[in-house]
């Protein structure tokens, strides 16, 4: 069953089209990837669920129309968008930024409890928790920002390019816990992602953008046999 589908989604900036009949679906408890070169629209296409963007076309998640929905709507509805450069709140602790992901919470047994459960994800942050995120590795910024995300208890968890900028055992980690947080905690996951060898091996199914539209989508194994994919995006 799909989670979320876009279809025939169009988006702009001012008077340049970024997205052209841009149509997807993420299915439940799956993880998706997007991939494509710069300026392919991968990073538009989340923007156009999370609210963020001029778009014209339909955006369902869970049934609900959200194509006209404010970004706060749309993330009380459960959808996390953890944007590329992981926007950490630099000057604020770790803790602080984590009950920034909370903002919309009252119950703070239940934030308490996703605290502890986040720490498992990422056991360096009970000791760092009062240290100011601007001093914070990027891999750790990275691991911050999807915490703060998980403190929505979201359904739907969108990454734009998690890899961005970090070493290569740094950003296999950050999938482990991708995958981990998908399948523990059944968060379905729409990640943006350079590296298209880690985002395949991470994800069930992929789509590539091209100058905004969809040009392949299939499973994950499908495009790592698919001879076009492999030039352009593996390298073999």
């Amino acid at each position: 069953m799909a989670l979320l589908e876009l279809s025939g989604v169009d988006a702009a900036y001012g008077p340049i089209a970024a997205l052209h009949g841009v149509s997807i679906s993420v299915e439940s408890g799956s993880v998706v990837a997007l991939l494509g070169s710069n300026g392919a629209g991968k990073t538009t296409t989340l923007r156009a669920i999370s609210g963020t963007v001029q778009k014209t076309g339909k955006v369902v998640f869970d049934g609900h129309d959200i194509s006209k929905g404010s970004p706060e709507s749309i993330a009380r509805l459960g959808i996390a968008h953890v944007p590329e450069g992981r926007g950490t709140l630099s000057q604020l602790s770790v803790w602080e930024n984590l009950k920034m992901g909370a903002y919309t919470r009252r119950d703070s047994a239940g934030i308490k409890k996703d605290y502890e459960r986040i720490s498992q994800y990422f056991p360096w942050i009970p000791s760092r928790r009062n240290q100011v995120a601007a001093t914070l590795s990027g891999g750790e910024q990275q691991m911050l920002a999807i915490g703060r995300a998980l403190m929505m208890r979201p359904r739907l968890l969108l990454l734009d390019e998690p890899s961005l900028g970090l070493a290569p055992i740094v950003v296999r980690e950050i999938f482990r816990i991708v995958r981990a947080i998908n399948e523990l905690d059944k968060v379905t996951v729409l990640v943006v992602e350079q590296n298209a060898s880690i985002a395949l091996q991470t994800a069930a199914q992929a789509y590539v953008l091209e100058a905004g539209k969809v040009a392949v989508a299939g499973t994950s194994a499908e495009l790592q046999q698919n001879e076009a994919v492999r030039r352009s995006y593996l390298g073999y």
